[in-house]
């Protein structure tokens, strides 16, 4: 923002601009009259700038620009005003005629690319950044915080760009705790866990309630495996901070992680009755169901999942997980009629292991409802995305021997034990016998 530089020099040039049209050693009253306006004008919008007072400041730039319509400066200052106003396109107009009334002015050009890359404008916004930041008119701080937002530009989809920005930055100004913060983000981002382990701990020590910090340090941790530290990090900011959404969320995954659903999902439910857009979000939803069935409260799960459907009845990943709710209520038709459902999208999951993995579900919830069809044909689905498991091979054995064809059981029974190693003491003591009577049955 410019206005505690730029009124005092715009007052001096009206001032001269004005005397200069009267013949040298005359001065009119109307001059005077016309100065003294301009001058309270001048201080009434200096004044609402530093008061916060956007409407007032808008409203007198405004006038001001009227009178000066090619005065970039002016232009600037009433597009600041605009946008903290919250009327967006009118600030990126004044920006734009600010930046086109003196081509070196660097400020409205960092201001209108702060404003298109919140508006989702990424293309418009890294042209005008970039602009600035290669500039070699304008001072090394205006470059620098161009580095930095162009940082933050790239930061989600091209860290490695993002990094040299951010090097960029620091050779043209002192490097600020945001700067490690950053730098953290973008270590992790990379994929270099260790390096974001230390900025994230560096920016803690500079930072100390920073929640950024907080939950950055902890997903790092929980990366590399590392469940205790990342618990105590979380423990710690989650006293001063209980409803942070970020915090809580990485709480959740973490105590999941850790087999600590009971812990988990009353953080959930304090979050989500504090906040009703938290309570409406999906993702939040989805994330306390699937808390809810890990702590063996499939009800709960099923209500949750339900409601979610009815936004996105064709979503498969939300059927299978109410499906495999169902399931472990016993109520098996339901869940195979759902699953039936979820496998028949399959051009709508993200990958085929995922849709595999959903036919083997529909398999297992058939072979409970005395379907050995349906099984047989789900486990067909499964085995052309997927190798053979010992569940897969045993749900086959079983359908083939409810269904009489006794050679292929025999030969899936026998299969399964082959792979099973042990791990499924009940399901091998049936196997073992059913293949005794099989060969009985020769």
């Amino acid at each position: 923002m410019s206005q505690k530089i730029v009124f005092p020099a715009l007052l001096a040039l009206i001032v001269s601009s004005a005397v200069a049209q009267l013949p040298a050693g005359t001065r009119s009253v109307d001059d005077h009259s016309r100065e003294d306006a301009l001058t309270k004008q001048i201080h009434e919008a200096e004044s609402s700038l530093e008061k916060q007072d956007y409407k007032g400041a808008e409203t007198t730039l405004k006038a001001l620009a009227a009178a000066n319509p090619k005065d970039g400066r002016i232009l600037y200052d009433l597009g600041f005003a605009e946008e903290r106003n919250g009327e967006e396109d009118a600030a990126a107009e004044a920006y734009k005629a600010s930046a086109a009334a003196i081509p070196g002015f660097a400020e409205p050009k960092i201001a209108l690319g702060l404003l298109d890359a919140r508006a989702g404008r990424t293309d418009a916004a890294h042209g005008e950044l970039l602009e600035v930041a290669n500039s070699s008119s304008a001072a090394p701080t205006l470059r620098a915080r161009a580095y930095r937002a162009l940082a933050h530009l790239d930061e989600s989809q091209h860290p490695e760009f993002a990094r040299e920005e951010l090097l960029a930055a620091l050779k043209l100004s002192p490097e600020t705790p945001d700067d490690v913060l950053t730098g953290a983000e973008l270590a992790e981002r990379s994929g270099d866990a260790a390096d974001a382990e230390a900025a994230y701990r560096r920016a803690l020590t500079l930072l100390p309630d920073d929640v950024d910090a907080s939950a950055g340090l902890a997903h790092v941790l929980q990366q590399q495996g590392k469940l205790a530290d990342a618990d105590a990090v979380l423990a710690g900011a989650l006293k001063d901070h209980p409803n942070d959404v970020r915090l809580v969320a990485q709480a959740t995954s973490l105590y999941a992680a850790e087999g600590k659903e009971s812990e988990a999902i009353p953080l959930l439910e304090q979050l989500r009755a504090a906040d009703p857009k938290i309570a409406a979000d999906p993702d939040t939803t989805r994330l306390l169901a699937r808390l809810d069935y890990m702590n063996g409260d499939s009800a709960a799960a099923e209500a949750l999942y339900t409601g979610l459907l009815t936004a996105r009845p064709n979503d498969p990943v939300l059927l299978d997980a109410l499906g495999s709710a169902q399931v472990k209520q016993g109520r098996d038709a339901e869940a195979e009629a759902t699953l039936v459902k979820a496998v028949a999208l399959r051009a709508e999951f993200h990958d085929d292991n995922a849709w595999g993995e959903t036919a083997g579900h529909l398999a297992f919830a058939a072979s409970k409802n005395h379907d050995p069809k349906t099984c047989l044909q789900a486990l067909e689905a499964r085995a052309t995305v997927l190798p053979n498991s010992p569940t897969s091979l045993f749900l086959q054995a079983t359908a083939l021997d409810t269904l009489h064809q006794s050679k292929e059981a025999a030969k899936a029974y026998r299969a399964f034990l082959a792979l099973s190693g042990g791990k499924f003491p009940d399901q091998e003591f049936e196997a073992k016998h059913r293949l005794i009577a099989l060969e009985h049955m020769k």
